[in-house]
């Protein structure tokens, strides 16, 4: 019985067994980036005392999967930290990718006066503070004066470090964000290891 050609190439088999287990390797971990979840790293100090630079964070990305493969915009919920693409991104300037807390939605009324948020909306026409469900995060009042209606498809954010310019959010220079610009929510904090903890 003839050997085939592999048989009597054994180097060439073991590449072409390398080769398709590193391409394998790849496709799964673009499918799991894409759909599943990914990792992102905190910069700044925008997010403190939650977040803090280099703490590495993972982004569910089931959610936005889950409503695409329903056709329908994910929405997160009120007071969850959340990864977005910055809408004012440019190659080689700022960051791609921000961490912020979800303040209001499309047609609520955000005020911010006297150092606290309050939002407005049919259910609460009397207004609500949105962070009172946080557990005390954030802890420092809110610099700054907004009244503002959020548009269609959009969310109002803010960092957790609302004294003077330590974020840069919709409260005062960001904007609001697309809805289609939301990654996910953050999961869990994964380093330092003395810090993990879920979101």
């Amino acid at each position: 019985m003839e050997a085939t050609f592999l048989q009597r190439h054994p180097f060439l088999k073991d590449v072409l067994n390398i080769s398709v287990f590193i391409i394998a390797v790849l496709i799964g971990t673009l499918l799991i980036n894409t759909f599943v979840f990914r990792s992102f790293s905190v910069i700044g100090p925008s997010m403190e005392t939650t977040l803090y630079t280099n703490d590495r964070l993972v982004v569910n990305r089931l959610p936005i999967t889950l409503a695409q493969l329903q056709n329908k915009t994910y929405i997160p919920e009120r007071g969850q930290v959340i990864v977005f693409k910055n809408p004012n991104y440019t190659i080689g300037l700022g960051d791609e990718y921000i961490v912020k807390r979800v303040i209001a939605f499309s047609g609520e009324r955000v005020v911010l006066n006297n150092g606290q948020y309050t939002v407005y909306n049919s259910q609460f026409p009397e207004g609500f503070n949105p962070d009172d469900a946080n557990q005390g995060e954030p802890g420092n009042p809110t610099t700054g004066e907004i009244d503002t209606v959020v548009p269609q498809n959009e969310l109002f954010v803010s960092g957790d470090h609302r004294q003077g310019s330590y974020s840069l959010d919709s409260r005062n220079g960001l904007g609001t964000i697309p809805s289609y610009d939301v990654v996910g929510p953050v999961g869990l904090r994964i380093f330092p290891f003395d810090k993990i903890r879920g979101f």
